[in-house]
């Protein structure tokens, strides 16, 4: 199997294929580099595509402590893949956890991210609710590390955010569900208290958003609710960036819709490639 080392040393399982200007795909907590299946055959018609497994996540290593799960080492592992692969700078594609490494990427080293793609970004982005967010996420790692991965796949599995791909889909879902299922649920907990219960919100970085020139797309299922808010957000913030929303769509955006997630963000990255993505024209925004 391939692997390439973080800088603290953690082995992170990646695949590759296809040929042309790289796309790195970051997955969400609830999946692993394997999820981006659907995207690796298509986006590879026409571009070099990078998936990996993050730390936490098999067939990646599993780190036995609470340090190794902060969300600065989520954001220099994406940036580990790259520098493993001789690759000065790619797409970056993320959902949800992986949005958030993948902006974090952009802020800390723009010169290797040619665009970002956002999908379904910003759980925990209220203010009113971060407290019993971070509360949340640290009780369900507890219960991963205590009661296995049945209680990972059911807490992490049939979220709110999450029901319109089992109602719309009920075989994609059951596919999602077993995959979700066969986590570590070490892995899962160490990830859920420090990662998702730890990082600061996107709030935090409203200065540094406002000077981001990144070329950016951002998703949102529009029965995303935790979500829908933070991608408003970001659009506001981000110059360079435009915002889509799925209809009847919930957090799953790549495995729920599929098609329309490959088209659309095939649109963004050739706009993008072609030099016709670019800041918001000043005249547009309302006095």
């Amino acid at each position: 199997m391939p692997y390439a080392t973080s800088s603290d040393g953690v082995r992170l399982h990646y695949e590759e294929v296809g040929y042309g200007t790289p796309i790195l795909f970051v997955h969400e907590f609830a999946a692993d580099g394997a999820s981006w299946e659907p995207q690796m055959r298509y986006f590879s018609r026409g571009h070099r595509c990078i998936a990996y497994s993050a730390r936490g996540y098999t067939p990646s290593d599993i780190p036995g402590d609470d340090a190794s799960y902060d969300w600065e080492h989520f954001r220099d592992d994406t940036l580990a893949v790259l520098d493993h692969l001789q690759t000065r700078a790619a797409h970056f594609v993320g959902l949800s956890m992986g949005a958030y490494s993948s902006l974090q990427a952009a802020l800390k080293a723009p010169e290797r991210v040619l665009s970002l793609t956002l999908a379904g970004a910003g759980s925990g982005f209220e203010a009113s609710r971060l407290q019993g967010f971070r509360d949340q996420c640290k009780a369900d790692g507890d219960r991963f590390a205590r009661e296995g991965s049945a209680t990972l796949a059911q807490l992490a599995g049939m979220t709110s955010g999450r029901i319109p791909f089992l109602v719309k889909d009920p075989r994609g879902f059951q596919e999602f569900f077993d995959a979700l299922a066969r986590h570590d649920p070490n892995g899962s907990a160490f990830t859920m208290r420090n990662f998702q219960g730890g990082r600061p919100p996107l709030s935090d970085f409203a200065a540094q958003l406002k000077q981001l020139t990144t070329p950016t797309l951002i998703i949102v299922g529009d029965e995303d609710d935790a979500c829908i808010e933070s991608s408003l957000f970001l659009k506001q913030h981000i110059t360079a960036s435009g915002l889509a929303m799925f209809p009847k769509t919930g957090h799953v955006l790549n495995h729920e819709e599929p098609a329309l997630f490959n088209d659309t963000v095939g649109r963004f990255l050739a706009l993008v490639e072609a030099g016709r993505w670019g800041p918001r024209d000043p005249r547009s925004v309302r006095a």
